[in-house]
């Protein structure tokens, strides 16, 4: 019986090829092309390795249809009209990352990309968040978790010395699995804590945001480019691989 089984499953499998001559050699062309970019926020200014030039050549190479943005959904809108009407963005959670307000905005004049909006940040979170972390931090009772956290990242800080902005780097699953190693005792002692802004949570927020953002133009073979903070990359990626619509591709060939 099992051997019929195979036997009937081999030939459904040899007709639907023959039938669709690109199944099983790799994504059909109807599939979103992704990359998953980790950014480094204002330290673009600052970095000649991964420099806001740099950042912009990778862009232009990536050649995206979308961009999905650390931007909360209900702000998007407002920087994308300021930058239409006054060539700045003053949108206050997006004015502060300069890899949209001059990079992405500005290349959006003659580079023909929609942007979504993916942040599940809001004010309230981040207030929360700041005010629960401070209490924990002062809190003797709790004296060893917050050590414990410190030292995780202590440890971060030592493993990428010298190449945390190294874009080739930054963009590789070693890179990813020590961002995971540096969060979990902060994702284990104070996720609950901290509720919606608990890392567990803001990346589940996020991820929820980018998977209904991929739904909405899943089959149309479109290239995307996620932009979020490298921090975040790990999750991302996790989340998505799970998807059979995508095609999940190395982010650090787009870095010289």
């Amino acid at each position: 019986m099992i051997s019929t089984r195979r036997t009937f499953l081999a030939g459904s499998l040899a007709t639907l090829a023959a039938a669709h001559p690109l199944m099983g050699c790799g994504p059909l062309p109807s599939s979103t092309k992704v990359h998953v970019m980790g950014v480094i926020h204002g330290r673009h200014r600052r970095s000649e390795s991964y420099s806001l030039a740099v950042l912009e050549e990778a862009i232009r190479i990536a050649a995206p249809d979308v961009i999905f943005t650390e931007i909360p959904p209900d702000r998007i809108d407002q920087a994308r009209c300021s930058f239409a009407s006054t060539g700045e963005v003053d949108e206050p959670r997006t004015e502060v990352f300069p890899e949209y307000t001059d990079v992405v905005f500005p290349l959006s004049r003659e580079m023909p990309f929609r942007l979504f909006g993916c942040a599940g940040w809001t004010r309230q979170i981040a207030d929360d968040r700041a005010q629960a972390l401070e209490r924990i931090q002062n809190d003797p009772a709790r004296a060893e978790q917050w050590a414990e956290h410190r030292a995780a990242q202590s440890d971060f800080a030592q493993a990428v010395a010298g190449r945390s902005d190294d874009p080739r780097f930054i963009h590789t699953e070693h890179f990813d699995q020590l961002v995971e190693k540096s969060r979990e005792p902060y994702q284990r002692y104070f996720d609950q804590d901290l509720g919606p802004g608990g890392w567990s949570q803001i990346n589940r927020a996020h991820t929820d945001l980018i998977n209904a953002a991929l739904d909405e133009i899943s089959g149309e073979g479109l290239t995307t480019l996620i932009m979020f903070g490298s921090a975040h990359k790990y999750m991302i990626r996790r989340s998505i691989s799970q998807r059979g619509d995508i095609a999940l591709l190395d982010t650090a060939d787009l870095f010289a």
